[in-house]
This record gives structure tokens, sequence and C-alpha cells, in this order.
């Protein structure tokens, strides 16, 4: 009798010890409203040649603030916009980390990468031409976003709850890879064969009742339905309208995964656009409406930024000639680089600050963030190098966007996404190989 009563003793001991092990979460969430008010230039299309003053639906910034019982955190921050630069990120970090408790590792900035969004802070602005008092409309909307994104942030934050999380996966096809293989090269055209991934990860936010608060969800795919004169969240837009009109008091959070070289094809109407939203949503409904996987593991977070090395910088003559281009893009990055020599100084060689971000749930979910315009393959090998985890998303678009980052294969290739879109970003030449097996190793180090 004293070994069995001993025996109970330590099996209630276990209990005891494993639900007070048992991780558990409180959770914030937060919107705001970023619509310009005024005519603004609009973002990611270089054939625009006035200022927008419509909109097709508002643009909004979205944060969910996670918080694991052993006070970890994790912050991610949705936006309706084209691309964050690495200035507008540092500014709302800094003050971000100051008003709480939050560490920059612990904060993630997105973007949808809408084309129909604002021009912000220096992000492609060699595409725009911009005259004075458009330049000095842009500085006035980036400030005010940077006030709104911090707001939002801290909102979020202080307004934790008890709730419960889980992922899953659902399905939506429309993404097509644009690099298309010609016999002058290769362009951006229809390449059904080329790798895609349809892929949507889901995360459910539930109160602790089991209430549905909060659904985040990804895609693969350049946000690019619409190029017309009316502010929008283009597909990713018209998702988050349909969940949350599915779900009344529910707030939907979109963020872009590793789409660099994929297209929502065909396009260029709204009743395309419109159709993608809710093939997207439906994927995310299907995912919400199966059995997902509760997350129960403590929050891990990691962040760092390496340096991208450029391939041979070009002599001051092929500046000289390119400031005389009637191409925008080039003869601004040309004035720029002239200038950088004019005034005694060095083109850099490498751009120093891309951005590395891994979030770990244990093993039930690996979350990688990576900056910049990222192409499929990325997503491709990450997914098959950490085939060991139950869970892996790669988010791209975020905390910095300072040009495309081709894989080694695209690299290669040439064309827009490997070589000729730096001009638009305003780089002084393509990428030097190599920076493939350089992000991958960060990333596996971080996610460790």
């Amino acid at each position: 009798m004293r070994w069995l009563l001993s025996l109970l003793f330590i099996a209630s001991g276990c209990l005891v010890s494993n639900a007070a092990d048992a991780v558990t979460y409180k959770v914030g969430v937060a919107t705001k409203e970023i619509t310009p008010t005024t005519p603004l230039w609009m973002a990611g299309y270089g054939g625009r040649n006035k200022p927008c003053e419509t909109k097709r639906h508002d643009l909004w910034v979205k944060v969910l603030a996670i918080e694991d019982s052993s006070g970890n955190f994790a912050v991610l921050l949705t936006s309706d916009l084209c691309g964050i630069p690495r200035g507008l990120a540092e500014d709302v970090t800094k003050v971000v980390m100051k008003k709480t408790p939050l560490k920059r590792e612990q904060i993630s900035l997105t973007c949808s990468h809408t084309h129909c969004g604002p021009v912000v802070g220096d992000n492609l602005l060699d595409m725009y031409p911009l005259d004075a008092e458009q330049k000095q409309a842009v500085k006035d909307y980036t400030q005010k976003l940077t006030g709104w994104m911090v707001e939002t942030i801290v909102k979020a934050f202080e307004e934790r709850k008890p709730g419960k999380l889980s992922i899953g996966k659902g399905t939506s096809r429309f993404a097509v890879n644009r690099r298309e293989v010609t016999a002058k090269g290769v362009i951006n055209g229809k390449n059904p064969t080329g790798p895609v991934d349809h892929d949507v990860p889901v995360l459910r936010v539930d109160d602790e009742n089991g209430k549905l608060r909060a659904v985040v969800f990804g895609y693969a795919c350049h946000n690019t339905t619409m190029s017309f004169y009316e502010w929008s969240g283009d597909y990713a837009g018209f998702a988050q309208i349909e969940i949350e009109e599915k779900h009344p008091g529910v707030t939907a959070l979109f963020w872009i995964g590793c789409g660099g070289d994929a297209n929502p094809l065909p396009r260029s109407k709204i009743e395309l656009c419109e159709k993608y939203g809710k093939d997207l949503a439906s994927g995310v409904e299907d995912a919400i409406k199966e059995k997902m996987t509760p997350l129960t593991t403590k929050i891990t977070t990691r962040y760092q930024e390496i340096a991208l090395e450029l391939d041979a910088i070009p002599e001051k003559a092929k500046w000289s000639a390119d400031a005389l281009s009637k191409n925008i893009a080039v003869a601004n990055r040309a004035q720029r680089m002239l200038k950088i020599l004019e005034d005694g100084g060095k083109i850099p060689t490498s751009y120093p600050y891309f951005p590395v971000q891994v979030w770990r749930f244990g093993d039930e979910l690996t979350w990688v963030t990576l900056g910049g315009e990222v192409v499929i393959d990325y997503n491709l090998r990450l997914k098959k190098e950490m085939a060991d985890r139950k869970a892996v998303w790669i988010t791209a678009y975020a905390n910095d966007v300072p040009a495309y980052i081709p894989s080694e294969r695209v690299l290669k290739e040439g064309g827009y996404e490997g070589e000729s879109s730096m001009v638009y970003y305003g780089q002084p030449t393509k990428w030097a190989p190599g920076l493939e097996e350089r992000i991958v190793k960060k990333v596996l180090e971080l996610g460790k």
C-alpha cells in the first residue's frame, strides 16, 4: 500500500509540475487607419504621373502583440504599404523601445507590398518625378505614419488579455511565377511551370473562452493586381475586408511572403482583384474551420542585420552618361552617385543593414522574417533546410526593403529581379554572388 501511495504522490507531483510549466499567452490587438487625406504620390509603379486623390477602400496599420507566461514578447505590425524603408523602421522601433519593455528582436514591421499605397520615406524614391512640394508631402505623411505606427504598437501592447493561439494552413492558387524565359532573356511575363508556393499560413487568435479575436495570414505573391489611381490594399486588402465582414469584431492581418517573382495573373481588372481577395479569404476560412494546432511553447526571438556585398561598382564615366538619361530612375541614381564622388566620398560596395529575424515557438512554429523583395527560391529552400520543424513560415518585405533579393539562380539568370530592378532602388549595381548562402546561413544560425 505504501508503494502505491508513493507512486500516486509522485504522479500527482508530475501533474502539478506539468501544469505549472504549461505556457499561456496574453494577446493585444490594435488598428489604425492610415489612408492619405490629401493628394499624395502612389508607390510601386514608375509609370504614374500624378498624385492620388481617391480611394477604393481605406488603408490600415494593424498590430498583434503576444506575451507568453515567461514574459517573452513578439509584436507583429502589418500595413497596407508598398515598402517600409530602414529609416522608418528605425524611427518606429526606437520610440517603441522607449515607451515599452520591448526589444528590437521582438518587433516585426511588415507590409503587404500593395502598389496602390502611398510613397513612404525614401522607398523607391528615385522612381518618381516628384517636385519639391510633392517631396515635402511625402515627408509630412511619413512623419504622421511614424506616429501612427508607434501609437498602434503601444496600444496593442498595453491591451494584452489572456488568449489562445493556434496555427493551420490553407491554399490559394492565383500566384503565377512571372520570370518568363525568352530569346532576349528573362522578362516579366508568365511562367506557369515556374516555382511558386500556394500555401496560406494562418495564425488564429482566440480569447480565453475560445472566441475568435484575430486572424493573421500570409501569401507569397506580388500585391500588384491594380495600377489605378485609387488607394487600395489590392487583393490583400479585399481578403482582409472579406474575413472581417464574415467575422464581425475580428481583425484580419496580412503579411506577404517570398513573392518577389510571382504575380497575380491575369490582372489589371478590379473584378479580378476582388476575386483574388475572396479566393485568399476562402483559403483562410478553410484553415480556421479545420482542426488547428495549438501553440503551447515559449517564444524565442532573434534579430540581426548582415552585410550583403555588391558587384563591381561602375566608373564615374557611366554615372556621367546616366545622369543625362531620360529614364527618371537612371538619371536620379546617377546624380546621387556623382554627388558622392564630387564630395570626395566613396560609393558603397555593400549594403550592411539587411535584416534577418527569426521567432520560434519551440518546434511548433519557426517564423522567419526577411527584408527586401525576396524571390520564392528562399521560401522553398528554407522549408527544406528546416524540414524537421512542424511548421516553417517565411515573411518577406519586412523591417527594411532595400532592393530585390534574388537567389543565386535568379542572380545568374539576370532579368528584373536579378539585376535591372536595382536601378529603381537606387543601388549602384547588382548583388555580388554569394548572397543566398549568407542569408540562409544566418537564418539557420538564428533559428537554432
